[in-house]
């Protein structure tokens, strides 16, 4: 009996004229992870809804256990053993963990609801994953990652096949990122065919069995992830040999634009202290919750219990509200760009102007002539690939989307640009633009901190980096001294770096 669980032949999907799938050919075994990798706009979020029964398929052949399965409605795929955990998990809050995991298939004695053996069952699941939570715990008291358990626990106690894990890691600290590689592990180990998709070769090196690529809606690579390297998957991603994603900076920092002395918050940092210069990108690196972030938020204005003294061109910052910073020349990119950065709903050009209105006032009224050419301005410095200046950002790549947050700053012309874990979510191609940027701000005069978890990004980039550790400044390294055994170990607290200590650090 062949061990191929789920298989694909020639499937294929158009929207209009947009060919979103041309003839893929998919195949997933019983206790493997397959790694779908490709860039933003390769067709992998239309395999998924066509997987999960949200698209129809319009030509080829699904089997799932050798037998054909034509998916009409996310019950049908759900139904069949197809269950799917996404990046944003939909949950209803208000019911507990218990509610969400049974939830539709409510266990019944007779006309009532059995809460006992739901519960029990429940729990037993959540165990058996290594949930630190209980079955009667509200789902409005979870962690994002403690969320993702209760898909898995869901997709378990249905029986799943096949779970499809679609950016899973993407707002996980490391700690909950390697817990989650266990459960991928064990989810492999039960026999459960996984697809994987992730922009983080780490975890596709770490995790799967297998890849397959697709590019322009068509796969262009499959193979043993043990054959593979990060430059092939690179190449067949992009269609394009990539020898140098990151860009030469020709930058040399100049006066220092900002100053910070004695940062301190009651429980999140204490007492850090750097100088920012014109020309300059200065890194941040650090595991997740050890501070960085929320120390940018304090000199923007945003975290009011921190104190310390701030300069920009010499002259003292009171930052009591984000409006202080932003006239003193300081832009803040955030780490969440749906949520914080942009309004999906908002069209391009009104994401782009939002920030500076009251440049476009005419007495009472906006200059739509003003706007609109500010906008223009901007999307060809940028290069934003956009229909339209109308178009809804929600209509635009995740790429593309992130030019627009910087857009928005950009347009105020700053003399500060904070950049915090600005390549999250999107692919290589749309890193490579965002890399280039940050590139072409600091040859121009800009001075950037970069915030990154990405080990690689702040050593190409960054003129210096500084490590935090639990709130605390623990290490500062220049350009020709950035070594990642030593950042790693600043970072995690290692007394020691072997290499194997090293590579589980990295790879977390």
């Amino acid at each position: 009996m062949s061990d191929v669980l789920l298989s694909l032949r020639g499937v294929a999907k158009s929207y209009g004229a947009t060919r979103a799938l041309r003839g893929v050919d998919l195949e997933l075994r019983a206790g493997e992870v397959l790694a779908l990798v490709g860039e933003n706009g390769a067709g992998k979020s239309t395999l998924v809804k066509m997987l999960t029964g949200v698209v129809p398929m319009e030509e080829g052949a699904i089997q799932l256990q050798g037998v054909p399965q034509r998916f009409t409605s996310a019950q049908d795929s759900q139904a069949a053993g197809i269950l799917a955990v996404h990046q944003e998990t939909v949950m209803f809050e208000e019911l507990s963990v218990a509610e969400n995991i049974f939830v539709g298939r409510h266990l019944m004695r007779g006309p009532f609801v059995n809460w006992a053996a739901m519960n029990a069952q429940a729990q037993t699941g959540l165990t058996d994953i290594g949930a630190r939570f209980t079955a009667t715990t509200l789902v409005k008291d979870l962690s994002l990652a403690e969320r993702h358990l209760v898909e898995i626990a869901r997709a378990l106690s249905q029986k799943a096949l096949v779970v499809i894990l679609d950016e899973p890691t993407a707002a996980l600290s490391q700690a909950e990122i390697r817990d989650f590689y266990g459960i991928v592990r064990k989810l492999r180990d039960q026999g459960v065919g996984v697809i994987f998709i992730t922009h983080k070769f780490d975890e596709i090196f770490a995790l799967a069995d297998r890849y397959l690529v697709l590019r322009d809606g068509a796969a262009v690579g499959t193979g043993a992830i043990a054959d593979a390297t990060e430059q092939e998957l690179v190449r067949l991603m992009a269609g394009r040999a990539i020898d140098q994603i990151y860009p030469q900076i020709d930058s040399v920092p100049g006066e220092v634009v900002l100053s910070v002395k004695n940062l301190s918050h009651p429980t999140e940092f204490k007492d850090l202290q750097f100088d920012l210069r014109r020309g300059e990108i200065l890194g941040f690196y650090g595991l997740i919750g050890s501070g960085r972030s929320e120390a940018m938020l304090a000199i923007m204005g945003l975290n009011p219990q921190a104190t310390g003294d701030f300069r920009v061109m010499g002259h003292k910052l009171d930052a009591k509200r984000p409006g202080d910073a932003i006239a003193a020349g300081i832009a803040y990119v955030p780490e969440e760009r749906q949520r914080q950065g942009g309004i999906l709903s908002f069209s391009v050009q009104d994401n782009i102007s939002l920030a500076g209105l009251s440049r476009f006032a005419t007495g009472p009224w906006l200059s739509a002539i003003k706007e609109s050419g500010l906008c223009q301005r901007m999307i060809e410095r940028l290069r934003i690939k956009t229909q339209s200046p109308h178009t809804p950002l929600s209509g635009l790549s995740g790429g593309n989307q992130q030019k627009v947050v910087i857009a928005k700053w950009l347009g105020l012309d700053p003399k500060i640009v904070i950049l915090d874990e600005p390549t999250k979510g999107i692919d290589v191609g749309a890193k490579q633009a965002v890399y280039q940027l940050i590139a072409e701000m600091v040859k121009e005069g800009l001075a950037v901190i970069l915030i990154s978890s990405e080990l690689p990004e702040v050593m190409h980039l960054a003129h210096r980096v500084i490590v935090m550790r639990r709130g605390l400044q623990v290490a500062e390294f220049a350009k020709g001294n950035l070594h990642a055994e030593n950042i790693v170990a600043a970072a995690s607290g290692l007394n020691a770096t072997p290499s194997d200590a090293v590579l589980e650090a990295l790879a977390a």
